[in-house]
Parts: C-alpha cells; sequence; structure tokens
C-alpha cells in the first residue's frame, strides 16, 4: 500500500468523521477502507 494511498484515506476519513453522524459514519469509514484495499489489491495504486 503506497503512502499516497493510506493519506487519501486517511483524509476521507477524517472528513467523514466531521461531517457525517452516527452509523453513517462508520459506513463511510468502512466503505474508504474497501475501496483502499481493492484498488490496492488490483494493483492501481
Amino acid at each position: 500500500m503506497s503512502i499516497a494511498t493510506i493519506i487519501i484515506a486517511l483524509v476521507l476519513m477524517f472528513v467523514a468523521f466531521k461531517v457525517l453522524t452516527g452509523i453513517l459514519k462508520f459506513g463511510a469509514i468502512i466503505a474508504v477502507l474497501l475501496i483502499a484495499a481493492y484498488l490496492v489489491s488490483q494493483g492501481i495504486v
């Protein structure tokens, strides 16, 4: 996993944490992690 991918995922999670509330917050964080894992597994990033 590249450093850029980790930084982008952290920024997106931070934004989701600030903007969203409750169950949506955790759903967004999980979605970001899954997308990052998928991109890495496909060799895109």
